[in-house]
């Protein structure tokens, strides 16, 4: 069911990865972030912005991660969006012929068979450095970065004093780095992601994480030292000592420890 945290603003979480589908009002329809993840789940949103008397006006995905870029025709046909580099890379992957079947495989077992494909990833790229999602509705600022994966975004709605930071800033899923390659940096990457939302942290009022709690104000800069203090970690070696991490992780979240220990051995795999 459909959960105010802002003004206009309504949050709707899936069960298992306890993805945050957001939607902010606007006065002829709503614009819809990162959808997600059943059949099930995806009907009922639509059946709440139903008897909200809310279309869907526009879609945005907050990067190119399989539970980011899916949809379910009850949310009509309002164009899609995400940054160029997003929907470059879930363009290649729709052209491979079997690419519905390579998807599939890496859905968890448990949503496989409920998980609807086939308007996945079909977006409309804004263009390199646009500066908010074409829409009638609240101003939704994009603030790409290069933490996580490229073409990584959150929107910032000021007049509602939220910020949608996409797969950050997380209370139960540690920071995730975007593959190493012989020229990349994906821990710098990272900060400089979280330095960007650090710099409009005074505007927020309420953060929306792709996974897991809403936060106030007052958690927000905590919950980016935080992820901050992991990836420094991190970089020096060591699996962080993290409430998100080991026998402090949530229920159902232990596999996040895997994330953090493969994190630091592909690091020492690529210095030595």
């Amino acid at each position: 069911m459909l959960r105010q945290v802002a003004e206009g603003v309504l949050i709707h979480r899936s069960e298992l990865l306890e993805n945050n589908a957001v939607v902010v009002q606007g006065p002829t329809g709503a614009l819809l972030i990162d959808p997600g993840l059943t059949v099930a789940e995806m009907t009922c949103l639509a059946d709440d912005l139903r008897r909200l008397n809310q279309s869907v006006e526009a879609g945005f995905a907050t990067h190119r991660d399989w539970d980011h870029v899916l949809w379910h025709p009850e949310y009509g046909d309002a164009p899609r969006y995400g940054t160029d580099r997003c929907a470059a890379h879930v363009r290649e992957v729709r052209a491979a012929p079997d690419w519905k079947a390579r998807v599939a495989e890496g859905l968890p077992p448990e949503i496989a068979q409920e998980t609807p494909l086939d308007l996945y990833g079909l977006i409309t790229g804004l263009p390199a450095g646009a500066a908010q999602i074409p829409w009638n509705g609240p101003c939704a600022q994009i603030i790409e970065h290069p933490a996580h994966t490229p073409g990584h975004a959150a929107v910032l709605i000021a007049e509602r004093g939220v910020l949608v930071a996409g797969d950050m800033l997380s209370d139960v899923l540690v920071p995730n780095f975007d593959e190493l390659n012989d020229t990349n940096d994906p821990l710098g990457e990272y900060l400089t992601g979280l330095r960007l939302l650090e710099d409009v942290a005074s505007d927020v009022a309420v953060m929306v994480p792709g996974h897991g709690s809403v936060c106030g104000a007052d958690e927000i800069r905590a919950r980016i030292e935080q992820d901050r203090a992991y990836v420094l970690t991190v970089r020096a070696g060591r699996v962080p000592s993290d409430p998100r991490v080991g026998p402090t992780a949530k229920p159902g979240w232990e596999w996040t420890t895997d994330i953090s220990v493969a994190h630091v051995q592909r690091l020492a795999e690529r210095a030595g």
